[in-house]
């Protein structure tokens, strides 16, 4: 065999050595991919599954979690009222409200005093249903908390103050800021006796959640067309355009006096 042949053979053999080192290493290189790439899946899934169960955990006091627990003083089908006045009162106002509706902050604003000095008289009876329809319409959980908390309120005897500073303080209707815990105490301190312990833990713990939930259910199956909806001894006052304060006041003393 020539010289020049042997070389032409070592030569091809050298080339065919090197082609399998380099197969070599790319199968190396491609097992260590591997490798990477499901550690990276294993500790990826990990991650979400953390995310889930953090969620999962943010909000314990889901909108129907628990069983139902009417406040203090609850009346009507279900103990779904919270009533303020005095029982033998000719006259009931029946509200269906949400804390973070701002219909429901303009009525409070033009009527309370009408509404207090009757109640405060005996000639009036209210019934207060608490809705969270906001938080369905624009999101977040600002109207179940701040009726929880104003629940908590009741069992305190301090219903009617603190549903006062709720409505006095009450946030931009895009701005849930009612569904902190730390933003309903601090208004709590604002009602005189109703920062205390068990006020704080009733707030966060939700006790009234699922009471709320069902109110809330019950505002829906009732086939009111929103919040706030007013009757007076069940007749529908708040669609009248020609209502005002006075003339409320007016129906309402002669109730009483017949």
């Amino acid at each position: 065999m020539s010289e020049k042949n042997r070389d032409g053979k070592r030569t091809a053999r050298e080339r065919l050595a090197v082609e399998r080192e380099k197969q070599k290493s790319a199968e190396k290189r491609r097992r260590a991919l591997v490798v990477g790439v499901s550690v990276v899946c294993v500790l990826g899934l990990a991650a979400v599954i953390g995310v889930v169960a953090a969620n999962s955990g943010k909000d314990s006091k889901s909108e129907s979690a628990g069983p139902v627990v009417a406040p203090s003083g609850a009346q009507g089908k279900d103990s779904l009222a919270i009533p303020v006045g005095e029982e033998s009162a000719k006259s009931t106002l029946t509200v269906w409200e949400d804390f973070r509706c701002p219909a429901c902050q303009s009525f409070e604003t033009n009527y309370r005093a009408v509404i207090h000095e009757l109640t405060n008289a005996g000639k009036l009876k209210v019934e207060y249903h608490l809705a969270t329809i906001i938080d369905g319409n624009m999101g977040g959980s600002g109207s179940r908390h701040a009726a929880n908390a104003a629940a908590c309120a009741q069992d305190a005897g301090r219903f009617t103050a603190y549903h006062d500073v709720l409505y006095d303080n009450q946030p931009q209707e895009t701005d849930d800021a009612f569904a902190k815990d730390s933003e309903l105490i601090e208004l709590a301190a604002k009602t005189d006796g109703l920062d205390t312990p068990a006020f704080r833990t009733c707030v966060e713990d939700g006790t009234h959640n699922s009471w709320v939930a069902k109110s809330n259910q019950a505002f829906q199956s009732g086939g009111f067309s929103g919040t706030p909806t007013v009757l007076l001894n069940g007749k529908n006052i708040y669609q009248d355009q020609t209502m005002t304060p006075a003339k409320l006041k007016q129906m309402i003393e002669a109730a009483d006096k017949a």
